[in-house]
């Protein structure tokens, strides 16, 4: 899984069969101190995010299995709309 902030949406008319129906965002992954990769990836979502909100990403099977669809060409499903991350500070002295 992975932490990213929607940027934006992605529309195809025509696809495999079985991705009708899907919403589809674009979604750049965020990294330690919200500094975002220079990669953007494409999420299939179920639950209503939107452009500006951070999400919580799951990959591979698991995007599949999220979906309770078997067969479906998949590899990237939006799981969670992250209302805030707390990091507790690091006190060690090493």
């Amino acid at each position: 899984m992975f932490v990213g902030k929607v940027r934006g949406s992605l529309w195809a008319t025509r696809k495999e069969e079985s991705l009708n129906g899907l919403k589809f965002l674009v979604v750049e992954r965020q990294l330690e101190g919200k500094q975002a990769a220079t990669n953007l990836v494409i999420a299939a979502d179920t639950i209503g995010a939107g452009e500006g909100d951070q999400v919580l990403v799951t990959t591979g099977s698991s995007a599949r299995i999220g979906l309770s669809r078997e067969g479906i060409p998949i590899d990237m499903l939006i799981v969670g709309i992250i209302d805030k991350i707390f990091l507790e500070a690091d006190t060690s002295t090493g």
